[in-house]
């Protein structure tokens, strides 16, 4: 018996591991910094270490890359690696190659609670409107598998992108209905776009605690998730208490969700694409997916949000679609032949 649970849980992370992070590593400091230096107006790397090591040093390049260019990154860095990590937890948890924030309705719940808090308490603050965010993604989980659960039948993938998709519609339009009653669409929109513009360390001070601490317990549980991607029967079979550890990771799915869409507002694909492109050089086990995911997702984010501001200088083109234009192919390609190859 013991044989046999224990060829069905992927292997541990092989000696390689500590490369394939490295690698990440150098990949992330590399786009970050050219993120940095790229704009409507260059600067130099001379001004970026002047900027970071010297709080003494002055001058108009020394403030963009302070208070627009930095904390716009690091916010893009955090919302990128939130949203893969999101992604990579969901599609081990319910076994599902499909599973995302944004596909399953995570991202537009946090949007319509988001576009409830602007209406409703337009004084809340940031905190709260994150707090309102946590509040609509959770509503939105229990939603999808409500709907899921009226049929008796087991989590199929396409019966969780169709829930999904139903459930994203209806809080869509009721984010739409709130926006034009309470003539607020303007503000909703700033979010909805999925844009850091305007991104400011006070922001940054609210949401990255959050996501760095949903970080490391996720790295922490991923060795549970593993065992929870392979079979049900195999987590029970070696001891784990499944329903404590789904609960937590649902928690953080959660969690990881709404603060990113308390800080750059729907974005899709994120979380499906960044989780399969990591285990084609990762494999399968979560202890390695998950952490790889965050550092890939960070980058993936910093370079889509420099593509944005480069791409009709010095306009600028909203982010959300510049990660449509790339995840929805993606998507395509996994609808047709990456559902049988998912392990």
């Amino acid at each position: 018996m013991d044989d046999r649970v224990s060829r069905k849980v992927p292997p541990k992370p092989s000696s390689s591991y500590a490369f394939k992070v490295f690698v990440c590593l150098v990949l992330f400091v590399a786009m970050f910094t050219l993120a940095v230096i790229l704009g409507a107006k260059n600067v130099s790397l001379a001004d970026i270490w002047s900027a970071v090591t010297d709080p003494h040093a002055k001058g108009d390049d020394i403030s963009v890359i302070r208070e627009l260019r930095l904390p716009r990154e690091v916010g893009g860095a955090l919302v990128g690696s939130a949203l893969a990590v999101a992604g990579a937890i969901m599609q081990g948890l319910t076994r599902n190659p499909l599973a995302d924030p944004g596909l399953l309705g995570l991202t537009a719940g946090a949007n319509a609670a988001l576009a409830a808090a602007l209406a409703f308490f337009p004084a809340v603050g940031y905190f709260g409107t994150m707090v309102a965010c946590f509040i609509g993604a959770a509503v939105s989980v229990m939603l999808v598998f409500g709907i899921i659960a009226l049929r008796r039948r087991n989590l199929s993938p396409l019966r969780m992108v169709l829930a999904g998709s139903a459930v994203s519609a209806l809080l869509a339009a009721v984010a739409d209905g709130i926006s034009l009653h309470y003539k607020i669409s303007k503000n909703v929109s700033m979010w909805t776009s999925g844009g850091l513009i305007g991104t400011t360390w006070g922001q940054i001070a609210t949401i990255a605690p959050v996501i760095v601490a949903c970080l490391i317990v996720s790295v922490l549980l991923s060795r549970p998730l593993t065992i929870l991607s392979t079979n049900e029967g195999t987590a029970i079979g070696l001891g784990l208490r499944t329903t404590r550890v789904k609960i937590a990771l649902y928690v953080l799915t959660t969690l990881l969700a709404g603060a990113a869409v308390a800080l750059v507002g729907n974005l899709a694909f994120v979380g499906l694409m960044i989780p399969h492109l990591v285990r084609t050089f990762a494999g399968t086990h979560y202890r390695t997916i998950v952490p790889l995911s965050a550092i890939v997702g960070g980058t993936f984010m910093v370079f889509a949000d420099t593509l944005a501001r480069m791409i009709n200088v010095p306009f600028e083109t909203p982010v959300a679609s510049i990660v449509a234009i790339l995840g929805l192919p993606f998507f395509l390609f996994i609808v047709r032949k990456g559902v049988r190859s998912f392990s």
